[in-house]
């Protein structure tokens, strides 16, 4: 069984297992079949950058069965990512809409849709063996992206774990650090509120992914 077999066949979590089969599928997508397992990562496993998420909306990547698919997180994201040349279409709207990724992989700190979009700990340290396979995997690894705070609390108790001094690496907008040979970009996540807030201004976030572009092509 490959790494992807394994994540989508993982029931280690039972709350996140009940509530993708028990939560009430808006009227909007009635009558469509829900993907409702564990979404795995996506795109160029070699690439430069890695991208990390939090987790699968349920209405998004659960329904889909692909990564940041078909809801406002997503379109926010990969019309930006395109803007920045890291994709080669601006929209991603199912798993058969012939979106690749330049350079990049894309994946979550949690596989699975958590209840409000909150994991528990217990559920990010399960899912934790996950992601350091997949940064294994990326034997071209340059930088990585974490989209939100979960997303950099998952990727600093990973490099914790290893014995990597972290003491002064702060979350926050736009920042970066260079880590044990590793970039590490800060952005908030594409949200709907961040971006409706103005706390994610779409201008910013393009010219933010620009400069990771050049840094991993230098």
């Amino acid at each position: 069984m490959n790494l992807n077999e394994e994540i989508i066949n993982c029931r280690k979590c039972p709350r996140l297992v009940e509530y993708r089969k028990t939560r009430e599928i808006p009227k909007r997508y009635s009558g469509e079949i829900y993907w409702s397992r564990p979404v795995t990562g996506y795109g160029d496993i070699h690439g430069k950058l890695l991208v990390i998420g939090l987790a699968p909306a349920f209405n998004g990547g659960n329904r889909t069965g692909r990564i940041f698919t078909g809801d406002k997180s997503s379109d926010f994201l990969i019309s930006a990512l395109y803007e920045a040349g890291f994709t080669n279409i601006p929209t991603s709207t199912s798993r058969d809409d012939g979106l690749t990724y330049n350079d990049m992989y894309i994946t979550l700190a949690l596989k699975c849709a958590p209840p409000d979009n909150i994991p528990l700990k217990d559920e990010l340290i399960n899912c934790q063996p996950f992601l350091i396979r997949e940064i294994q995997m990326m034997d071209k690894l340059r930088a990585v992206l974490v989209l939100g705070k979960i997303a950099f609390d998952s990727y600093l108790r990973i490099l914790s774990e290893k014995g990597i001094n972290i003491k002064n690496v702060k979350f926050g907008n736009e920042l970066y650090y260079d880590i044990n040979g590793i970039r590490l970009y800060c952005s908030y996540h594409p949200s709907p509120r961040n971006v409706n807030t103005g706390s994610l201004k779409r201008e910013n976030f393009i010219k933010f992914l620009r400069e990771i572009k050049k840094y991993i092509n230098s």
